[in-house]
């Protein structure tokens, strides 16, 4: 079953950096196999991230499709850099107080990376619904604590993917940003 989760986690963020519709779906898969992996090795806040990565790749879906990001990439308006803060610090405080709830009422392992993980990764998502070029650089940060939380939870293969997705975000904002070039040449 990881497996096929990984193959459609990477189709999924190949198809994403392409900024393809039908990233979404294959999103929707690997995170469906993510959700029972995760639960059966008591990473509950991972678990619930995935069964909710499953409703926003319907949300992402939509807004790609119909929504504010028809539109490519290159003509979405980013947040500043001080909202980006302002979210940040928010972030953490819910991610602390999920970690320190966890603590309290559940046998979970991991508690603070994997709160830390999961709120950011939903921020993320959201962005990148959005078409946001900042959603990779949170996942740059995010997807490098995952190589390390899969690989301590004997998720040897799943860590290996999220090596191979800090690549493939590498990439995304390569393709990204030159798709942003190209709209500024063209109308330049």
């Amino acid at each position: 079953m990881e497996v096929t989760a990984i193959v459609f986690a990477l189709i999924y963020l190949w198809l994403a950096a392409r900024q393809s519709l039908w990233c979404w779906l294959a999103g929707a898969i690997s995170c469906a196999i993510y959700t029972y992996l995760m639960f059966g090795v008591q990473l509950y806040m991972e678990a619930g991230l995935q069964a909710i990565y499953v409703v926003l790749a319907v949300y992402g879906w939509w807004q790609w499709r119909y929504g504010v990001a028809q539109a490519p990439a290159s003509e979405q308006m980013e947040y500043s850099w001080y909202w980006h803060g302002a979210a940040i610090i928010v972030l953490a405080l819910i991610a602390s107080l999920c970690a320190w709830l966890l603590t309290l009422y559940t046998d979970a392992d991991q508690v603070w990376l994997d709160s830390f993980t999961t709120v950011y990764s939903l921020f993320a998502t959201w962005l990148l619904s959005r078409k946001l070029f900042s959603n990779w650089l949170y996942w740059l940060v995010i997807d490098s604590v995952y190589i390390y939380l899969y690989a301590i939870k004997g998720f040897e293969k799943t860590s290996g993917l999220f090596a191979i997705y800090v690549l493939l975000i590498v990439y995304a904002m390569w393709n990204w940003r030159r798709s942003q070039k190209d709209l500024c040449s063209s109308t330049g």
